[in-house]
């Protein structure tokens, strides 16, 4: 395991979000879903690419409260830019499940 300095933790912005909307990703390589997530007024809403189709249905997703990097850069996925990254843990079998907060939290609050 590698150690960071707090200073380096608190550069990573982990924000809460919703999935206002989630769509197949046909172009993806892998089986994955473009989610679009609202971090409220002050970040707005960004799309990220997530392979997480194993454990979720697009129906499912919408309205769901996430957590994401939201200070990565942009990165071109196929025909889609993804501007976040949805977090979630691989599971025995290796699926993702997402990491979400168990509460209602205001979108966009920052994890410190």
């Amino acid at each position: 395991m590698t150690t960071i300095t707090w200073d380096e933790f608190v550069k990573i912005e982990l924000r809460v979000g919703k999935i206002i909307g989630a769509e197949i990703f046909p172009e993806a390589r892998k089986p994955a879903y473009i989610l679009h997530v609202d971090f409220g007024s002050e970040l707005g809403v960004r799309k990220s690419s997530a392979q997480i189709t194993q454990l979720y249905d697009c129906a499912e997703l919408v309205g769901k409260l996430v957590v994401a990097v939201v200070n990565f850069p942009s990165k071109q996925i196929g025909p889609m830019k993804s501007e976040c990254l949805v977090t979630g843990f691989h599971d025995a079998n290796g699926d993702v499940a997402l990491c979400v907060p168990d509460k209602a939290i205001p979108l966009g609050t920052r994890l410190l």
